[in-house]
């Protein structure tokens, strides 16, 4: 596989104010030009001194390296325009590549000249506590400090390693609309939007029943995009718009998805530790935790989770005794997940909390054919899915019984008439997931932009 160091490739020289010119390469690339000259582009991370000397440490997205400014190296209007620059003011450096062990990430570059291409004054976020809401407010430039800057490399990790895992393993891309006419689960957590000719769509929750059509064409399928949940919802775990992954089988039942989902998490957890150490260590991650998720994960009958909890609840280690038949909440999750090193898979749920298109346990109809992975070290549900029901009777039975639209569903009800089979799937947020792999608390580091109950801005 190849890195993200192999794949930038080396820009063309570049040419200065005063005619010289040096190769313009990124920082997480000095190590193949010790000794030679290079100009560096990128944004002052931080600036000390120390008389005539500066140590101005430059970013570029690749990584950050301290230069080195001697003042009798450079030119008197390069020392003037650096010694009071301001953090994130943008420029180019030119300068000799030095490894130095004592140095952030093993080199520092001694500068032989630098351009200001923007001077900077006042950058908001200074070197000192700010407060959360201070920092989600200008979550804009607090994507540039070094721990969120290391949350967002894990992601992109966590997503190719998805990618890569599904298409190695013979699935297909086949992505959901994003604007649906229907719900998968009910319309009570859905955003309801004006459609033409005053018809109402809605946002979609998930691609699952979409999955179960491309299953079909395609044998094994996944959507990944974005997904909507319009739940009044404050917890560290929850989002309105996040990612979720959504892989699907024909001809497998609950067994399938349970050895496709220990696999599929194993794979990520290994992805992030070969190609993140440096970003883990920035997030003082344990890796050892993540060294753990590896198959098999123990597969915990819901009956016996419940025992679980009622056993903890009689020790006072949970407040509330729980009942059989609800589901469980976050206390619950975390409490079940403690319990072992490894992510828990919990099965066979009852079928009155669980999705209407969710396949019955012939043995015990009153539970559902579902599976949620609970993530080790309390980070709750990170994977839910299970087998689908494939009688057309039995599905017919369920819209009405959950009061859906009928009309809304025929084509849905068309999988059960023409070529009905065996089939399972499940689904997977990026951001929980991430969230896991990095050890943080508070899912909104882990995307971008967050959207959450009362945040919609920046």
């Amino acid at each position: 596989m190849a890195t993200e160091e192999i794949q930038q490739e080396e820009q063309p020289a570049t040419t200065t104010a005063t005619g010289e010119s040096s190769p313009q390469v990124y920082i997480n690339q000095l190590s193949k030009h010790v000794g030679a000259e290079v100009t560096l582009r990128g944004w002052l991370y931080n600036l000390r001194s120390s008389g005539k000397l500066l140590f101005p440490q430059l970013r570029d997205g690749t990584g950050v390296v301290q230069c080195v400014v001697f003042k009798k190296a450079v030119a008197e209007e390069v020392w003037d325009a650096l010694k009071n620059l301001g953090q994130e003011s943008a420029l180019s450096i030119r300068g000799t590549v030095r490894a130095d062990e004592r140095a952030p990430g093993g080199f520092e570059v001694d500068v032989v000249g630098a351009e200001v291409l923007h001077a900077v004054e006042g950058y908001p976020i200074t070197p000192k506590e700010h407060g959360t809401e201070f920092l989600m407010d200008h979550r804009h430039l607090w994507l540039r400090s070094r721990r969120q800057h290391a949350i967002l490399k894990v992601r992109h990790t966590v997503v190719r390693a998805v990618r890569d895992f599904l298409d190695n393993d013979n699935f297909t891309l086949a992505d959901a609309p994003v604007l649906t006419p229907a719900a998968c689960e009910g319309t009570t957590t859905l955003f309801e939007v004006d459609y033409f000719n005053d018809e109402k769509a809605y946002l979609t929750q998930s691609g699952q029943l979409y999955n179960e059509a491309t299953a079909a064409a395609f044998g094994k399928v996944y959507c990944f995009g974005p997904t909507f949940r319009a739940e009044r919802s404050k917890t560290r775990r929850h989002l309105t718009e996040f990612w979720m992954v959504e892989p699907e089988m024909a001809f497998a039942h609950l067994d399938d998805v349970m050895n496709l989902a220990e696999r599929f998490v194993s794979s990520i957890a290994s992805r992030v530790l070969e190609e993140r150490q440096e970003e883990l260590k920035v997030l003082e991650r344990d890796t050892s935790k993540l060294e753990l998720i590896v198959p098999p994960f123990p597969r915990l009958h819901y009956d016996d989770a419940v025992k679980m909890l009622h056993e903890g609840h009689e020790r006072g280690e949970l407040d509330a005794r729980f009942e059989w038949g609800g589901d469980f909440g976050a206390p619950d999750e975390t409490y079940i997940s403690k319990q072992f090193e490894k992510p828990v898979m919990v099965h066979r749920y009852p079928a009155a909390i669980k999705a209407f298109y969710m396949a019955r346990d012939p043995e015990r109809p009153e539970l559902a054919l579902g599976v949620d992975v609970l993530a080790s070290e309390g980070y709750g549900e990170v994977i839910g899915g299970g087998e689908r029901a494939t009688s057309l009777e039995f599905l017919e039975e369920q819209i009405k019984a959950h009061e859906l639209p009928r009309e809304a569903f025929e084509w849905y009800l068309d999988l059960r008439r023409y070529g009905s089979v065996p089939h399972a799937g499940f689904g997977m947020g990026i951001e929980r997931c991430t969230a896991w792999m990095c050890g943080i608390e508070h899912v909104r580091e882990t995307i971008p932009f967050p959207r959450m109950l009362y945040r919609i801005r920046p």
